[in-house]
This record gives C-alpha cells, structure tokens and sequence, in this order.
C-alpha cells in the first residue's frame, strides 16, 4: 500500500502506479520525454513509509553524497520518478515481505559500519581519558612547582636578600631547555637527526637566514629583557607581600594578555572576558585594601601587577612578532633567552653587588640548595607549561596556576602572620572567577546552547515515553480480559 489516493481517484491511480514502473531500459534525457507523467505527480500523495524509504534510498545519497554530485534538476526528477530502474514503493513492500531471521547482505554492511564507529567511540574516548589522566598529572605538577618555587624564594630571602641575583642565577638554566629537547628527540623519534641538523632546522622559526646577529637583538634581546622584568619584579614583590596575595594577583595576567590581544592583535571581542578583566581590576583593587594601603602592601600590589603585565606583553609580542612555534622551536628559543641572560645580564648582579645594594658577606654564605631547588622547581614549571601541551589539553594546564593559589594560602596559614579578612577572601574569590573564566573557550555559548537544547529535547522524549506506558496500560488490561472472556 505504497500510494495512497485522492477520493474518487481509484482508476487514474492505477494507471499512474503502471506508468510509473517503467521499464529502466528506457532512459530519457530531457523533461518533455516525461512531461506526461511530470502532469499525473500533482494528483498523487506519497506515504510517510515511501518518504521514509525516499530519504535512506540510495538514489538520495547519491544526490547528496555521491562523488560528482547530481545537481541538475532533470537528472533528480529521472531519479525520483523511478527512471534509473529504482522503485521505493516495491522496495518497501520486498522488504516487509523478507523474513527477519538473521541480517540480510544488505544489513552485514550496516552492522560492520556500527561496529566500525563503536571501535573508533571507544578508541576516541580512550584517547580523551588518555588525555585527562595526564591533564591530572599535568596540573598536579604546574600546582607543586609554582607553589613550590614561590614558597622557596621566601624562605631564601630570609637569609639571602638579592632577588636580582636569585633572577639572574634562574634564568641561567634555561640554557638547558634544547638539550633538554634533543634528548627527548633522540629517544623517542624515529629518524634521528645530529645536533646541526636539528638547529638548523629550528633556527627556521627565525626566517629564512637562521639565527644571525641582527635577528638575536631584534627578535631575542626585548623578549630577554621582558623575561627578566617579569622573574624580578614578581621576586620583589615576595618581599613585601605574603606569597597568597603574590599568587593571585600574579593570576590578572591572562585578562592583561586579552586586553592587550584585543588591542593589538585584534581578537575577537568577547563579551565574558571583559567581565573577567572587570573583575580582575576589582580584585586588585580590593586585595589593596585589604592591609589598609600601607605603604609596603601597595609597594608589593604595585609590583605583582607590573610583573602580571610583563608576563602579558610577552606572551602577546611573541605572538605578533614570531607567531606560533612547534616544540623544537620554543626549546632553542628559551635556550636563547638564556644564552642572552649570560652574555648581556650578568654584569647587573654584579653592580648591584660592588654598590651593595645586593650584598652578601661571603660566598659560603649563600644558600646554594635553596637556589638550586628554586632554579630547578621554576625549570620543571616552564617545561610543563610550554610542552604539556603535547600530552593533555592547555586549559587544564592553566588550572595548575590558580590551583598554586589555595596551597599557597595553606602554608602561609602555618608559616606566617596572614589575616584572612572578608575582603582578603572576596578578592581572591573574585580574581579566581574571572581567571577561570577567561579560560572559556570562544565558543562556549554555542556549546552551551547545544548543551541546553539537548537537555529539552531528551526531556521530551522521556515525557512522550511516560505518557506513551500510561496510555498503553489500559489497552494491555482491555486486551487480557477480551482474551479470558473468549476462553
């Protein structure tokens, strides 16, 4: 019963049931060869059954999906009205006749494509559990080092006063991050490459020339400076203030980093990371005062704000100078830094120490360990940070700085004379909800609009289906007692 007629219609249906299954020997090519029947559709209704077998029809996939693509009108009118020798209505009713003991020839290629997207689901989602796993892993070790390196850095000042010098003798060690690098290259990759090879190919990021002198004091030497700025004042800053307050204001840098994108690289504006940035300010404006705008609590704000910025300008005219940069190519760039660090920034600690702005009695009284521990703890944070990325999602490793935050709280807690005020608090708490939202991705409405629109929609069918088991209850009762009277 693939057609269903208009009353009164019976005879012509019929006719026009024969003279759509024609012969698929005869191939038209142009509209007037059909025009007769193209006149008999108007007084036809196809049935839901035959739209349904229609849509999943081969002939619609090729329409759609094919390889050329049937994109004239004649050739989809050929194809509906039965032309290249398919019939849906005579298809529908072979297959309601088929008996459904086991999947027919045509049912094994569907069940193996099913099969097919469950090993790839499974496979997909083992890769994302994968991925979390080592996010965990990853944030645990982003969290331990910052918090870690900051807690260091105040307990050596107790004992050694040169956070120049402690920045310098830091900075130092990232002249380890490319043979850090070409180690892992070496173990793990497959067509090994010497030493040269492996520069040279990275000194690519530079431009076509390499790394030569001018593109080390254009391209390398502000970016130095900007590293240095940033390391220093935020270890000045520990001086003044308890490293709660160090940490979480030292979170605003990713609303400098979208105020300055927007401003210079012209990102897309969006609406939620201004109110992060709103919130930003307002936390530091708060955490300010939150000790009374003493003279040594602003001095310590003002300073974690200024490394914040730094930390900011860096990330944005790296990323309008230089662009992106593959593994390899961060490696040698940091190594770089530390290179430049050497030559140019070393005889600063050295003034600093001649006019004893910067002094210690002796050099056996310097606490070696504490420097160390502090360089190879700020090493294993920037290693984490630029190639955790490889292994987990970069989200998850921007949680490991504001996660510093409450570890951070907890030793100061025990450690030190920390008042945690309702103000200190809100201030952290707001600062945290605006870093956290500057951590949405740009398309999270559309995301949460999908979200939201497939809660209602299941919400629905579980409504329908509820409905559907009440109204079927009093059938299935009329039904049994119909079936007892007749026995």
């Amino acid at each position: 019963m693939g057609i269903r007629e208009f009353p009164g219609g019976s005879p012509r249906g019929k006719g026009i049931a024969a003279s759509m299954r024609r012969s698929p020997d005869v191939s038209p090519r142009r509209l007037s060869d059909i025009s007769p029947q193209l006149r008999q559709l108007k007084y036809l209704v196809v049935d839901e059954a035959i739209k349904e077998d229609l849509k999943w029809s081969r002939s619609v996939e090729d329409l759609t999906g094919g390889p050329a693509g049937l994109t004239s009108i004649e050739e989809r009118i050929l194809r509906i009205t039965g032309y290249y020798g398919y019939q849906p209505w005579a298809a529908s009713c072979k297959r309601e006749e088929r008996p459904r003991d086991g999947p027919g020839p045509a049912e094994a290629p569907a069940g193996a494509e099913a099969g097919r997207a469950n090993r790839s689901g499974c496979r997909c989602s083992g890769l994302q559990l994968r991925k979390l796993s080592w996010g965990l892993a990853v944030v645990l070790c982003v969290c331990a080092s910052w918090a870690g390196s900051t807690q260091l850095a105040k307990l050596t000042f107790q004992t050694f006063d040169a956070p120049f010098t402690l920045t310098w003798f830091a900075t130092t060690w990232n002249c380890l991050f490319f043979p850090l690098y070409y180690a892992g290259h070496v173990c793990k990759a497959a067509d090994r490459q010497s030493v040269k090879q492996r520069y040279r190919e990275c000194c690519r990021f530079f431009g076509d020339n390499g790394l030569t002198l001018k593109v080390f004091f254009t391209k390398a030497a502000p970016f130095g400076v900007l590293w240095t700025l940033t390391n220093y004042l935020y270890l000045h800053a520990i001086k003044k203030i308890n490293t709660t307050d160090v940490s979480v204001l030292f979170c605003c840098n990713k609303a400098f980093v979208f105020l300055l994108s927007w401003i210079v690289l012209r990102d897309r504006f969006m609406g939620v990371r201004i109110v992060a940035a709103i919130l930003a300010i307002a936390g530091i404006v708060m955490m300010t005062y939150a000790d009374g705008f003493h003279s040594h609590s602003v001095i310590g704000i003002a300073l974690v704000v200024g490394s914040a910025s730094m930390s900011a300008l860096y990330k944005v005219l790296f990323k309008l100078l230089l662009g992106s940069a593959k593994f390899g190519e961060a490696a040698l760039f940091l190594s770089i830094l530390g290179v430049f660090n050497v030559l140019f920034i070393t005889c600063i600690p050295v003034i600093l120490y001649f006019t004893k702005v910067e002094y210690w009695s002796s050099f056996n009284d310097i606490p070696w360990g504490n420097l160390c521990g502090f360089s190879v703890l700020l090493l294993t944070f920037n290693i984490v940070l630029n190639f955790g990325i490889a292994v987990t999602y970069p989200t998850l490793m921007s949680l490991g700085i504001v996660l510093s935050v409450p570890v951070n709280a907890v030793v100061d807690h025990y450690t030190s004379e920390i008042v945690f005020n309702g103000v200190r608090v809100i201030a952290i708490i707001i600062i945290g909800l605006g870093f956290l939202l500057l951590l949405l991705p740009e398309e999270w409405d559309v995301w949460l609009v999908k979200l939201l629109t497939r809660l209602k929609v299941r919400k629905k069918e579980e409504t329908a289906e509820g409905g559907g088991d009440l109204g079927s209850g009093p059938r299935n009762k009329s039904r049994r007692a119909r079936s007892s009277f007749a026995r």
